[in-house]
């Protein structure tokens, strides 16, 4: 549904309540008007109930909408038209809808006793073109629930959850609008209190209000708000609570106020929002930042998709590094909760590289810490880590998964520092547990500088040199053919025969895998503990061993949350290791146990042949 008025990126002051339109039943169609009164009326009788089976109908399919919107622990959707084969689903009253339980939940949170406080919320957005039509909708979702907002404007995913905790802004929640590395035609929202972002459970219970509400009002959503919200420069702040944690933590004996003086550092903001970092940070602490690239906004991402795992964006970098002579290299994603860099010699560090080099800077200040990874992660960074006296707990795949997994082992005693998936969010116990990767590049940044000082002449990347890189490594998809309201139970029904096929040994040399004496067991999937996660998505990851090579390769399934698809990723030590693994996945398990009825395994076919 659109707007009630096409200027919707102008906020405007009115006192009148947003009209919602009713629900009409179809007409009932009675060709017996020649019946007795009686007769007809038994006919209308029989004929409306008829319309409102079809009105139930109609509302489980839109309650159905938003809850679809649901992904994880964040909300996601398609909020402009463009995609082939996607209609919007990410509309102003379902963001509306959403907001307001956002709010009246955030309320619940602050005032449990039932004593009235006033519950302030922020609102950040990356630059997509449906970023100002939609904060419209949170503003005024935000309203209803009684909340008093703040505009941050355009901000990242951290600096929204900083909002809540830095004063003198110390908001009871906050938002920040993105759909991180999506398209520019998706759009989502991210929800954070002072305890962190929300869990996927929280969320879930969100969404299901949020559903009611919508089918109750099937609505066009209002531009008209009684109270504008607040214009807020928290950037400003952020940046400068970043550049402090530089300058002390480098403590530089020449220059204490420009530490970064003498060294060239080159941003890849992708058109996101990660440019400030080069005006408000390096800048400011006096680097040379010549020869970033793509700092401007600009919601359309002309150039390549934010993103530190994009292809484009790292060999971009890449060359700006080396055309420059520059120290350092660095991609953010859209909202700067993800980053990756390069090194002087031109080297990408992303995905396990990155998690090697976070882990080798973490275990210097906290030797012998849990370092907790997703189940992707390779067999030699387990050894990188348990090298430098790490223990590596290794678990599900989800960025929130593996946060949530360290504050709850940090809760039981087990001191854990670092928590990263291969995807690039990584979160530290120092810092909140966010993911931040503003703050994880700040890390980067304090040790290089420190190696400088002490008089060292190699470069970031010396620190992760012996790091073993796997010889194969493939990511594929299964969709699955289902309608999207059954896609999620096919999906676990696949991975649940998966599992129980490793356990019958019905695939010779396969074996669920684990993190031997940590955690979890059973694929990295069920906790050891009295307190186990709640389930967000089904995965399992099995060790492949054979009579010659020994253990050479892993395949790991699991249930994407983003769509209906499992995703197969698979590596190994030995060549053509991966291709054998599709293979006999393929004729060993998805065809004997009737799995390939349920998905399209197109592309693993084609990958094993």
């Amino acid at each position: 549904m659109a707007l009630t008025s096409p200027a919707s990126s102008k906020l405007l002051c009115d006192t009148t309540q947003p009209q919602f339109s009713r629900v009409k039943p179809l007409p009932c169609m009675n060709t017996h008007a020649i019946m007795p009164l009686a007769c007809q009326g038994r006919f209308d009788m029989v004929c409306v109930k008829s319309s409102l089976k079809y009105v139930d109908v109609l509302m489980d399919e839109e309650m159905d909408k938003i809850r679809r919107l649901q992904n994880g622990s964040d909300v996601r959707g398609v909020a402009l038209e463009g995609e082939t084969g996607r209609s919007v689903d990410l509309t102003p009253p379902a963001v509306e809808a959403i907001t307001e339980s956002f709010g009246e939940w955030v309320i619940r949170k602050v005032n449990p006793d039932g004593v009235k406080n006033t519950v302030r919320v922020s609102l950040g957005r990356d630059p997509r073109l449906s970023g100002q039509k939609l904060s419209t909708a949170v503003f005024a979702g935000l309203a209803r629930a009684g909340c008093v907002s703040f505009d941050m404007g355009l901000a990242t995913t951290p600096a929204c959850f900083m909002s809540t905790v830095l004063e003198p802004f110390s908001y009871d929640a906050s938002i920040m609008m993105t759909a991180s590395h999506l398209p520019y035609t998706r759009n989502g929202l991210k929800f954070f209190t002072k305890k962190g972002g929300l869990t996927s459970t929280d969320v879930e219970e969100i969404c299901d209000e949020a559903a009611r509400k919508y089918t109750n009002r099937l609505a066009k959503v209002s531009t008209l708000l009684a109270a504008l919200p607040t214009r807020v420069d928290f950037m400003s702040a952020y940046a400068r609570h970043l550049r402090e944690i530089i300058k002390a933590r480098v403590n530089h004996p020449d220059h204490y106020d420009t530490p970064l003086q003498g060294f060239q550092i080159i941003v890849n903001a992708g058109n996101g929002s990660g440019g400030f970092f080069t005006w408000d940070v390096l800048d400011k602490l006096g680097a040379d930042t010549f020869g970033s690239r793509h700092l401007n906004p600009d919601g359309t991402f002309p150039n390549h998709i934010p993103n530190p795992e994009d292809a484009t964006a790292m060999s971009l970098t890449q060359a700006a590094v080396l055309d420059n002579s520059a120290d350092l290299g660095i991609v953010f994603d859209t909202d700067v909760d993800r980053s990756g860099v390069v090194d002087k010699e031109g080297n990408p560090i992303n995905g396990d590289r990155l998690i090697a080099l976070m882990s080798a800077i973490v275990l210097r200040e906290h030797p012998g810490t849990t370092i907790v990874t997703d189940a992707r992660t390779s067999v030699a960074l387990s050894r990188f880590i348990a090298a430098r006296g790490g223990r590596h707990c290794l678990y599900r795949v989800g960025y929130r998964n593996v946060i949530d997994k360290g504050v709850r082992l940090n809760e039981d005693g087990i001191e854990t520092h670092l928590m990263m998936e291969t995807s690039g969010h990584g979160a530290l116990k120092e810092n909140y547990f966010l993911d931040d990767g503003a703050y994880m590049v700040v890390k980067i940044i304090i040790e290089m500088v420190r190696m400088r000082l002490a008089r060292s002449s190699e470069g970031i990347g010396s620190l992760i040199k012996n790091l073993e890189e796997p010889l194969e490594s493939v990511e594929l998809r299964m969709k699955v053919i289902s309608d999207p309201r059954n896609a999620k139970s096919r999906a676990v029904e696949v991975i649940e025969a998966f599992r129980t096929y490793i356990e019958e040994g019905k695939i010779q040399g396969w074996e669920l895998d684990s993190c031997g004496d940590c955690w979890v067991s059973e694929g990295c999937l069920v906790d050891l503990n009295e307190r186990p996660a709640p389930i967000d998505a089904y995965m399992y990851r099995a060790k492949v061993s054979g009579p010659e090579m020994g253990e050479h390769g892993w395949v790991h399934l699991r249930q994407s949350i983003h769509n209906p698809n499992i995703a197969v990723n698979l590596q190994s030590a030995v060549e053509g290791g991966c291709r054998s693994m599709a293979s006999d996945l393929v004729a060993k398990f998805l065809i004997p146990s009737g799995m390939n009825k349920l998905l399209d395994i197109t592309q693993i076919e084609n990958y094993s042949a």
